[in-house]
């Protein structure tokens, strides 16, 4: 009997420093850090060390990440337009 060790089929990803989730960088760099994890899975894929699945995985999450932060700015530049069009 021949036991051969099992190799994982995904992508290997390396983990970015952490910064201040709470704070405006911090959001911006996991946007980045997501986009960025996206393109190396596909990249993966593409060179033949990655898995399909895991390259449409990490593409669908930095899509997602990008449409929720696009809904996030619409929503503040119309709180902001609210907020300038008051009158005083």
């Amino acid at each position: 009997m021949n036991v051969r060790p099992i190799v994982p089929d995904a992508a290997i990803v390396a983990h970015a420093p952490a910064v201040a989730p709470h704070s405006f960088a911090g959001i911006v760099d996991a946007l980045g850090a997501t986009l960025q994890a996206g393109s190396r899975a596909e990249d993966a894929f593409a060179a033949g060390s990655g898995s399909l699945r895991d390259a449409v995985y990490a593409r669908a999450k930095a899509d997602v990440a990008v449409e929720v932060a696009a809904a996030e700015v619409r929503h503040a530049a119309q709180a902001l337009q609210s907020i300038l069009t008051m009158q005083v």
